[in-house]
């Protein structure tokens, strides 16, 4: 069985077992989260799509870690101009795994 949930503006496929790194969560490691934004249950050939939202599924998850991302490098040029600009952004997330999918 999997789900399609959205959390942090974006959209993930899960399912029991995985581990997933989201953007971040305002939770503890250790703490256990139910998300309800689940936009579709699979269950083999059977597919239960909600409108937005499937009524009633709910994805149980455990926190494993929070951390950041690699550093992205930003590197600006104008040509010809002198102007150069180095900048770096590294982007925070929550790993988590998932319990279960419950519809």
């Amino acid at each position: 069985m999997y789900a399609v949930i959205k959390t942090g503006g974006k959209q993930y496929k899960v399912a029991a077992g995985e581990k997933i790194k989201v953007e971040q969560i305002a939770a503890d490691v250790g703490q256990e989260i139910v998300i309800d934004q689940v936009l579709a249950v699979g269950n083999g050939a059977e597919l239960q799509v909600g409108t937005p939202l499937v009524a009633g599924a709910s994805v149980k998850a455990t926190v494993v870690a929070q951390g950041k991302h690699d550093k992205v490098r930003i590197f600006k040029l104008r040509r010809r101009k002198h102007y150069q600009k180095h900048q770096g952004h590294r982007q925070t997330y929550t790993e988590l795994e998932i319990a279960s999918v419950n519809v």
